[in-house]
């Protein structure tokens, strides 16, 4: 089976508005993400978890940046769209205020002569 990094998105203003409408209830969102996390779990390779702030590497040095991924898991599916199919209707934006789950292949590396 071909491996995925899915990344968790989110931003800062999704969080704060989502907690004014009342609509974080993070017991049932535990609930279930475990209950996700129990039914996937022979397709769950790296569990992976929150990622923090981010800086960004260039010709021009170091900077902080400001991006929407909120955390990342490796996962296995047979394709593209069975691994996208594992998010739907996950925890992260039906119970948190996450604003979605970007699932994308990882691509072998070529190999060297």
């Amino acid at each position: 089976m071909a491996k995925f990094l899915a990344i968790y998105t989110g931003t800062a203003t999704a969080t704060e508005k989502a907690q004014a409408e009342g609509r974080v209830d993070e017991a049932a969102g535990m609930k279930a993400w475990g209950e996700w996390m129990d039914a996937n779990a022979s397709r769950v390779v790296d569990p992976g978890g929150p990622l923090g702030k981010t800086k960004k590497i260039g010709p021009g040095g170091v900077a902080d940046i400001t991006n929407t991924a909120a955390a990342y898991m490796i996962v296995e599916a047979p394709d593209h769209e069975a691994a996208a199919e594992m998010f739907r209707n996950h925890a992260h934006f039906t119970h948190f205020p996450g604003e979605g789950v970007e699932v994308m292949p990882i691509l072998q590396m070529p190999a060297g002569d």
